[in-house]
């Protein structure tokens, strides 16, 4: 008998890419917010103990960073996905003997650790954003000792097919191909093309998200200890030497200029350095490798 899963927020870019690797195994479950909000906790007790899953994996997140620091509402919104919710799918998950898995971020630490983080290093989150995916951690362990079966696995600039979701966000690199198709970056009429300005800080890690949809499933299936994991591609960078890369790969003529952050000053402190450590998996290959693959079918 094949065991079910539940995917939340199968229509984002992470969910779309559970659904593909579960469903092959699996008896897949997949809901939206239109299906399931998980904010509303009664219902999610309710759509849990109906269909009995034995794992629930949370892909939903609000995740739009620089919104949630001024904005009280928006934080407000934050806090409810990101750091209330999990708690209440935990408590679910509990009742029902399921395991749980859940995604977070490199951005629950501050970033001047430039060794990088392991999974049991203290985190510290220098922005809102980063304080909500912390939340929705301590509230998932704070119910281990009660016995949930979890695994948190945190991940950093995730990249990969577009999400059908009205809240899935273009990747880094989905962003900057546009810029480099677009005026003022196509060719003039001169045959040249105008440069792109690109950060050369935030030091960190691109996460594929076929890739750690695969790790996901493998995380289960060879019975690994519950508990933080980190998942993320091999290799680090900046976002001007990844914006390179990817032109270099995509055989795109396009000047990429390297500029400090105070040129496109943001609501939200970003850490400078959060390279997420895989001390507990083998890491998934190069994100320059996946990068190629995810060029080719486009």
């Amino acid at each position: 008998m094949q065991k079910k899963v539940l995917i939340l927020g199968f229509k984002g870019n992470l969910g779309q890419q559970l659904v593909k690797v579960f469903e092959k195994n699996y008896e897949v479950v997949a809901c939206d917010r239109e299906e399931l909000d998980i904010t509303k906790k009664k219902l999610v007790d309710k759509k849990i103990k109906n269909l009995k899953p034995d794992i629930i994996i949370n892909a939903v997140a609000y995740n739009a960073v620089d919104k949630c620091e001024d904005d009280k509402k928006e934080y407000k919104l934050a806090k409810k996905i990101n750091g209330e919710a999990p708690g209440a799918l935990a408590q679910a998950t509990l009742k029902n003997n399921a395991i749980l898995i859940h995604y977070s971020s490199d951005y629950v630490f501050d970033g001047e650790n430039e060794n990088g983080y392991r999974e049991g290093d203290n985190p510290n989150p220098i922005n809102k954003y980063g304080e909500t995916k912390l939340m929705g951690e301590r509230a998932i362990m704070n119910l281990s000792e009660k016995g949930l079966k979890y695994y948190i696995i945190r991940t950093s600039k995730l990249f990969g097919p577009e999400g059908k979701s009205k809240g899935a966000k273009p990747s880094f690199f989905d962003i900057m191909l546009k810029l480099g198709e677009k005026p003022p970056y196509a060719k003039a009429s001169d045959g040249k093309k105008d440069g792109i300005d690109v950060v050369d800080e935030e030091v960190s890690c691109f996460t594929y998200t076929p890739d750690i949809a695969k790790e996901t499933k493998e995380l289960i299936e060879n019975n690994n200890p519950f508990g933080i994991y980190h998942v993320v591609n091999s290799g680090q960078c900046t976002w001007y030497e990844a914006a390179k890369e990817l032109f270099e790969i995509a055989d795109i003529g396009v000047k990429v200029s390297p500029v400090t952050s105070e040129k496109f000053p943001r609501p939200a402190k970003r850490p400078k350095y959060s390279v997420l450590l895989n001390t507990k998996l083998k890491p998934p290959r190069k994100w320059q490798d996946a990068l190629k693959e995810y060029l080719s079918n486009k």
